[in-house]
């Protein structure tokens, strides 16, 4: 319960000064520590108000473990934690700061001191007054002075923000600079006066115009072993410029610094709140699109590439995320897709997606997944990959014919132009790791002979540039054995053979998948798929790196022949061979060599055959056309029939005893009828052999025929 107090003298009692004081000690920042003294030394005189007003000296304990650090929260202030600790466990009779906004900058921390304060009755003080938490009307000016102080902090912030942003609106305000840029001494940016810095970020940017992906551009850089000039951020200014090893954020932060484009920009991140960890939340760093940067001054300085390229790669690193959905292609990846990331739905537009099928799960398909992932309906439409990769495949190599002699010259350039160009890398790191050798002997030849204590530093600090240049020595011939700087003549006309042979440069083993994705992207824009515009078909539109377009067709594999492409031509044509006496493997030879294929997109067999006659109700064409089989054939062999009547049997027993090897019978081919071959005497001998079986009460039913054929 609140309760009103009479003079100021009377607030502070025994229990009061039978407890500790706290003098709380806090500036905002280093600076103002360093170079506002007076403040600082007006904070620790506050012992003496704390003495007078009743308190030993060795009971008064100062509190500046916080001084250098803002009072907007407490989470890095060890201090004001301490501060609290104390006052809950009872030992604080007086906690005294100077103002308010010592304590605190925002109300959540006040309050928590103020309700401490007030239910372990300590006193708080400032350097005008002694306040009471427990009173009414001093626990109301504390409450308006921690509003102030927050309120104050806003302002504050609010006037150097703008401020700040008024000057870097004229590209005044002074910001950090990567490593390919510095300030010269008028403060104007220009680049980097280390020729080695400028060489090593043109060969990034040229990598990455070449290769397409940061993190292929890292993977040579390690290869090559060609390390990346970085400036770090932390430590005093002005930072020395480093040299670390090619990693994929490294090279990508070099791609994102719209300062390597010349240009002057403020806003490319801020601040925005968050959890970090599990029961730790702060404010964290988020990037701002390149719209909504607060300032962009486009050509405000020398830059390595022009903005217009800068805005390119942008693009093509956001591309390279492998997000379908949000229209990206993604890298060329190692998979037998070929058009991973640009077949798009000629149904929806959308981009679509991959699976693989199959025992092994080496068949890829396209698939569209819009309407499924959009409500839960069936897939869009599902197109087998390696037919329409073939089918594409072939168009690119035939578009390129005209120009293999031109691509063999240029790659041939390329080859040239990099052997230069990592000749010029190692050229400069020789000459830096030279540099650095012969400054470490000039230290060491500076310094006193009896100075053993710096010499033999300075000694070791010598041996090891010596050992580093002869490092790069001996890195660089290895280098210069296994890549010549001039080839030869043979070599040239090699590979301009090679280059000119671009079908079995493609279908090479050494050639990788993703290899032959690149050459297609260079080349090819998007690939549009769609297997229901037309009957028993893939409709293929081809969009061209130049604009144009190009529409083709695929015959595609088929569930049944109700939606085969051309099934009457098929039709047709499979009657007319029939009719031409043709039996169901040459039928099915012919048809592959006039280009059709069956149902399921492979060649067409002798049982393939046999089921569309079966289906369509089409008769084999005998040796006797259409009519019944005679008893004998032109050329004295018997029929199935015949022979039967010759021996007294039935025509089941005849297929018997051709089973077991008693008579002999042949066919033209499958399907065609049997020509059985019989003597006389193997007529005489079956014929007896059939009368020592059971006589049947009925005579034979071929007898009378028989007794004619003999006559």
């Amino acid at each position: 319960m609140l309760r009103a107090t009479n003079s100021p003298d009377e607030r502070v009692t025994a229990e009061h000064r039978g407890k500790l004081a706290y003098i709380y000690v806090r500036q905002s920042s280093v600076n103002q520590v360093r170079h506002h003294q007076e403040s600082t030394e007006l904070q620790y005189r506050l012992i003496d108000r704390a003495v007078a007003l009743g308190w030993p000296h060795e009971r008064v304990h100062v509190i500046d473990e916080d001084l250098g650090k803002s009072g907007s929260g407490c989470v890095e202030r060890e201090g004001f934690k301490k501060l609290i600790a104390e006052i809950g466990l009872g030992n604080a009779g007086l906690v005294i700061s100077l103002d308010a906004s010592r304590l605190a900058r925002n109300n959540r921390d006040w309050h928590q001191l103020l309700d401490l304060c007030s239910l372990f009755g300590v006193i708080i003080a400032d350097g005008e007054r002694l306040y009471d938490p427990c009173a009414y009307h001093d626990r109301l000016l504390l409450g308006l002075s921690g509003i102030m102080s927050e309120a104050e902090l806003h302002q504050i912030k609010q006037r150097l923000h703008q401020g700040e942003r008024q000057k870097a609106a004229r590209g005044e305000l002074r910001l950090g600079l990567p490593a390919g840029l510095a300030h010269d001494r008028s403060g104007q940016i220009i680049l980097n006066p280390d020729e080695e810095v400028q060489a090593r970020l043109c060969l990034v940017f040229s990598k990455f115009r070449e290769l397409g992906s940061a993190r292929a551009v890292m993977r040579y850089l390690r290869k090559e072993n060609l390390p990346l000039p970085m400036r770090p951020l932390r430590g005093p200014a002005p930072h020395e410029v480093v040299w670390r090893e090619a990693s994929n954020p490294r090279v990508l932060s070099i791609l994102h610094n719209p300062g390597y484009a010349g240009a002057y920009v403020y806003g490319r991140r801020r601040q925005t709140g968050g959890r970090v960890r599990q029961d730790v939340y702060r404010s964290r760093t988020a990037k701002v699109p390149i719209a909504d940067w607060e300032v962009c001054l486009e050509a405000a300085h020398p830059g390595y590439i022009g903005w217009e390229e800068f805005m390119e790669n942008q693009r093509r690193l956001e591309n390279n995320i492998n997000r379908y959905e949000a229209g990206h292609s993604g890298v060329p990846r190692k998979g037998a897709a070929l058009l991973q990331g640009i077949a798009v739905c000629g149904r929806c537009g959308r981009r679509m997606s991959l699976r693989y099928s199959g025992p092994a799960g080496n068949y890829p398909v396209y698939t569209c997944r819009a309407d499924r992932g959009h409500d839960g309906g069936p897939l869009c439409q599902e197109v087998r990959a390696l037919p329409v990769d073939a089918r594409v495949e072939s168009i690119l190599l035939e578009a390129l014919t005209p120009d293999r002699i031109a691509i063999a010259v240029d790659a041939l350039g390329q080859m040239e132009e990099e052997v230069r160009q990592l000749e010029r890398q190692w050229a400069l790191r020789r000459e830096r790791a030279r540099y650095e050798a012969e400054r470490a002997h000039r230290q060491y030849d500076a310094v006193e002979p009896e100075n053993r204590l710096v010499a033999r530093s300075l000694e070791r600090g010598w041996e090891e540039k010596l050992r580093a240049a002869e490092t790069i020595e001996q890195d660089y011939e290895r280098w210069r054995s296994n890549e010549p700087l001039v080839l030869s003549e043979a070599d040239r006309d090699g590979l301009l053979a090679i280059g000119e042979n671009l079908p079995g440069i493609w279908h090479a083993p050494s050639t990788t998948a993703a290899e032959r994705k690149s050459i297609l992207r260079l080349i090819i824009c998007e690939v549009v798929l769609d297997q229901k515009r037309l009957q028993g078909q893939v409709w293929i539109k081809i969009l061209w790196q130049t604009g144009a377009t190009s529409e083709h067709s695929l015959q595609r594999r088929v569930h049944t022949y109700g939606d085969y492409l051309n099934i009457d031509r098929l039709r047709t044509r499979v009657t007319e061979l029939n009719a031409a006496g043709k039996m169901d493997k040459e039928i099915a030879s012919e048809l592959n060599a006039e280009g059709f294929l069956a149902a399921q997109n492979c060649a067409f067999k002798g049982d393939n055959v046999w089921l569309l006659r079966r289906r369509w109700g089409i008769a084999t064409v005998k040796i006797n056309g259409t009519s019944p089989n005679p008893f004998r054939w032109p050329d004295g062999t018997y029929s199935v029939q015949g022979a039967a009547a010759a021996l007294g049997i039935t025509p089941q027993t005849i297929f018997k005893y051709m089973a077991r090897g008693l008579i002999q019978g042949r066919q033209l081919v499958k399907g065609q009828p049997w020509q059985i071959e019989l003597t006389e005497d193997q007529i005489d001998i079956l014929r007896a052999r059939a009368q020592r079986n059971r006589r049947s009460r009925k005579p034979p039913r071929y007898w009378t025929a028989c007794c004619t054929i003999r006559q």
